[in-house]
C-alpha cells in the first residue's frame, strides 16, 4: 500500500487534505511541528488541534521538534517578513525539507499539504510555492489535494498512485469550497480560520522586534515569555513582565531563570512581576513602581514590594508608589507602533 506524510497543523485545509488521500485508499501518517509560536507557553508544543484532527482522521500523528531551528529563522530570514515578523517562506521552506527527510526514513511515497494557491499573499502565491518547493528539494513530491488542479501533476499522480480526477482546483481566499467539502465528509469540528501563529500578530510582532533589536541571542525562554503579562523596557538590556491575571503569575514564575528578580506586593493581592536584564537598584525600583501601578494599591501614597531572586526563600523589602501614566506608557511596549519589516502575509 502506497503512504504518505500528511503536514497536519489541525485547520481544516490540512484535515481536510489529508482525508481526501485517505479516501483514495493510501496510508497516512500525520506530522505537525511544534508549535514555538503558538499560545502555548511549555510542555506539549503540539497544538490541541493537531491532535484533535488526527484523531478525527483517524491516524497516526508525530511531533517534530524543530524550534531552535525555527527560532533562528525568525532572527535572519533569508526571504524576509511579512506583515509583521512572520518569516513565512523560510519557515515553510525549513519544514519540508525536515519533512521530506522524514518522508523517506519511514519509506513514504509523498508529501501532503492543505495549501491553497492565492490563499496567503506571502507563501502561497502560485510562482513562491513553486519556489520552495525547489528550494526545499520537495518538488515532485508533495500534493496538494485543494487545488492540485492548478499545479502540475505530482510523481505520485504520474505514477497511479493518486486519481488526479479525484482532486480539486480551489485558490483563493474564500472557504466555502473547504466547508462544502467538510459537510461531505461530515467534519464539523475545526478551527476558524488565521493560521494561529503569533508572529503574525501586530502586538507580538512588536514584542518580537523588541526583543531581538535588543537581544539577538534571544532563546526558548525568551519567546515563552513573551506570550505572557504586559513587557515594559527600561533600557536596552532590561525589561520587565508583568502578569495580568491569577493565570499569568505562575507562568511567569515557572519561566523565571538565574539573574531574574521577581517582585510583589508584599500586603495587597496583586502581580507577579519578572526583571530581566542588569539587576540595579534604579532598576528594581522603577519594576517595583511598576508593579504598584498595575495593583489595587495603585492610589495608595506607598506600599512595600517584595524582592526575591527566582528559588531563593531570601526576601528583600522596599517602598514604592505607582509609576506616572506617561513613564508607564513610554516604556509599554506593545503600545507603540514601532515599523516592522516585511510585505504581508
Amino acid at each position: 500500500m502506497a503512504k504518505a506524510i500528511a503536514l497536519l497543523s489541525g485547520g481544516l485545509d490540512s484535515t481536510l487534505a489529508a482525508r481526501m488521500v485517505i479516501e483514495q485508499g493510501i496510508e497516512v501518517e500525520a506530522l505537525t511541528y511544534a508549535a514555538l509560536f503558538s499560545s502555548v507557553i511549555s510542555g506539549d508544543l503540539c497544538k490541541p488541534e493537531a491532535r484533535r484532527s488526527a484523531e478525527i482522521l483517524g491516524v497516526p500523528l508525530r511531533v517534530m521538534d524543530h524550534t531552535k531551528s525555527f527560532l533562528e529563522i525568525v532572527k535572519h530570514p533569508k526571504h524576509g517578513y511579512g506583515s509583521n515578523m512572520n518569516p513565512c517562506i523560510d519557515c515553510r521552506i525549513l519544514m519540508l525539507r525536515e519533512t521530506i527527510k522524514y518522508m523517506r526514513k519511514v519509506g513514504a511515497d509523498f508529501i501532503v499539504s492543505g495549501e491553497v494557491v492565492g490563499q496567503r499573499p506571502m507563501s502561497q502565491k502560485h510562482h513562491t510555492i513553486k519556489m520552495i518547493d525547489k528550494q526545499a528539494g520537495v518538488e515532485g513530491y508533495i500534493l496538494r489535494p485543494l487545488c492540485a488542479k492548478r499545479l502540475r501533476p505530482t510523481i505520485a499522480e504520474e505514477n497511479g498512485i493518486v486519481d488526479r480526477e479525484r482532486l480539486l482546483d480551489i485558490s483563493g481566499r474564500s472557504r466555502k469550497p473547504q466547508i462544502a467539502l467538510a459537510r461531505r465528509f461530515h467534519i464539523t469540528d475545526y478551527p476558524s480560520p488565521g493560521g494561529g501563529c503569533l508572529l503574525t500578530d501586530p502586538a507580538f510582532g512588536r514584542k518580537m522586534q523588541d526583543l531581538l533589536r535588543f537581544n539577538i541571542d534571544a532563546d526558548l525562554n525568551d519567546v515563552h515569555l513573551l506570550k505572557l503579562g504586559r513587557h515594559f523596557r527600561i533600557d536596552e538590556r532590561t525589561k520587565v513582565v508583568i502578569g495580568r491575571d491569577e493565570e499569568e503569575n505562575p507562568k511567569i514564575l515557572s519561566l523565571a531563570r538565574n539573574g531574574d528578580r521577581l517582585l510583589e506586593l508584599a500586603m495587597v493581592p496583586g502581580p507577579l512581576t519578572l526583571l530581566r536584564g542588569d539587576i540595579t537598584d534604579t532598576n528594581i525600583q522603577s519594576a517595583a513602581a511598576l508593579t504598584v501601578r498595575y495593583s489595587k494599591a495603585r492610589n495608595e501614597k506607598e506600599v512595600r514590594v517584595l524582592v526575591k531572586s527566582p528559588g531563593s526563600v531570601q526576601t528583600a523589602t522596599l517602598k514604592a508608589s505607582a509609576l506616572d501614566k506617561v513613564l508607564t506608557s513610554q516604556m509599554d511596549i506593545s503600545v507603540h507602533d514601532k515599523a516592522v519589516r516585511g510585505s504581508s502575509e
